[in-house]
């Protein structure tokens, strides 16, 4: 049975982590919880997922933003009826174009079914998705940890959640073999551990954002 997350289990997860790690400790204790960060199972949210990919996640929602004010709702059929220059001027570039419509027609031709991938083990969904031109592993883990809650991942492509853990735990250069390490004991809930970092990496940006503006 697949194992997720929500609202109901999400706050004793995140206490049995701090329990056990003395840095998710101090990021809860002086930061405090971090969101329920999830997003609903459809494909508005993986268009928004692809948008995210190596750009800012503010730039990325003027992107969605952009998209749904002249789309109203967002799903596949009226992705495949916009022209490249009607999603250009939605701030798409012409790879997430590519990579938006191949997504739209595959469920479009049932080629892939969300319904369906909601009930699968990580590592089919991993696969299934991977099949799609330009969704990579750092794409499937963002969906799998907001839209299905699962509740292992960690996101090595994550830069957030790789400087959150460089400066909470004062590394240098570590290796993605030593932050799988640094990961272990937070199985089965580095899902969870993931969301603590990156709520500490927000909380620690904000912070800085306002030190400097005085």
């Amino acid at each position: 049975m697949v194992q997720t997350f929500d609202s109901s289990n999400f706050y004793s997860i995140c206490d049995g982590l701090a329990a056990k790690d003395t840095h998710l400790a101090t990021v809860i204790r002086e930061y405090g919880y971090p969101p329920v960060w999830t997003r609903s199972n459809t494909f508005s949210t993986l268009v928004l997922t692809i948008l995210e990919q190596q750009v800012s996640l503010a730039s990325a929602f003027a992107a969605y933003k952009k998209l749904l004010e002249k789309l109203i709702t967002i799903t596949p059929e009226k992705i495949l009826a916009l022209s490249d220059e009607e999603l250009r001027s939605c701030y798409f570039s012409r790879q997430k174009i590519v990579y938006v419509r191949g997504l739209a027609q595959s469920i479009v031709t049932n080629h892939i079914n969300l319904e369906w991938l909601s009930e699968q083990p990580d590592e089919l969904v991993r696969t299934t998705l991977k099949q799609l031109k330009g969704i990579g592993d750092w794409t499937v883990d963002i969906y799998l940890m907001h839209a299905l809650q699962r509740l292992d991942l960690f996101p090595l492509g994550d830069l957030a959640l790789i400087n959150a853990m460089k400066m909470l735990m004062h590394l240098e250069k570590p290796t993605k073999e030593e932050l799988l390490i640094i990961a272990e004991p937070w199985k089965p809930h580095r899902t969870i551990a993931t969301m603590i970092l990156w709520h500490y990496y927000i909380k620690r940006r904000t912070l800085s954002c306002c030190i400097s503006c005085i």
